[in-house]
């Protein structure tokens, strides 16, 4: 199965709704608070006052009530959005994302994809490795959008495992016209929240935002 123009990530889901009635409890606790802290200052013996240290006490104790409470609050707002911007994610885990990514080649042929260049009457996907050299270049069929690529060099060697960066080079006769970063087809292995933001681990260890997935298909 082969799902294009995968959708970016779901909203993250609404925060639970215990926090909020904390909220308003808190306020209302800190007003039944007030009234009795003045009615005890009303009703206090005059010939023998309560201490004033009592009262900072007292004032102190709630205002550590209330900041915990708050700070509960908080981290339960973090961690709703936390969870709703990687949930729809994990669905994603095992199968294979197409991105502007290096692939990580294992032996097993790469799947790499591309937009043609409508005026290019000559297509040529060329192959890097790690160090940015170029290890590779295949003539590719003009209008042709992919290939599959088997792990052959520049004299028909088979190269090593590891990462590959694909580029391809669109040209109008001997003019160079386009040159695009290639797409290639990754297991997903993991999904994280990295800074905030949700993000894809891919074999190899690439990583790569979830809306710059362009297709999805089962691995």
């Amino acid at each position: 199965m082969d799902v294009t123009a995968a959708a970016s990530t779901a909203g993250a889901s609404p925060p639970n709704a215990k926090p909020a009635a904390d909220s308003a409890a808190l306020s209302s606790d800190f007003e039944t608070f007030l009234k009795m802290l003045t009615a005890q200052m009303r009703n206090q013996d005059p010939l023998n006052p309560v201490d004033s240290s009592d009262y900072a006490v007292q004032l102190a104790t709630f205002s550590s009530v209330e900041q915990q409470v708050l700070t509960n609050e908080l981290l339960s707002d973090l961690g709703a959005g936390l969870n709703g911007g990687i949930t729809e994610l994990a669905g994603w885990i095992g199968m294979q994302a197409r991105a502007p990514v290096d692939g990580h080649f294992t032996g097993t042929p790469l799947d790499v994809a591309f937009t043609p260049e409508p005026a290019a009457d000559r297509q040529e996907l060329v192959i890097r490795d790690a160090q940015g050299a170029e290890v590779g270049r295949s003539a590719v069929p003009p209008g042709q959008t992919s290939i599959r690529w088997g792990g052959l060099g520049a004299t028909g060697q088979m190269l090593p495992e590891g990462p590959y960066s694909f580029e391809v080079e669109s040209y109008g006769g001997d003019t160079l016209l386009d040159t695009q970063q290639a797409q290639v087809y990754s297991r997903v292995i993991e999904a994280r929240i990295e800074d905030g933001a949700p993000v894809l681990v891919l074999d190899g260890g690439a990583r790569v935002a979830p809306e710059t997935v362009t297709a999805l298909r089962s691995g």
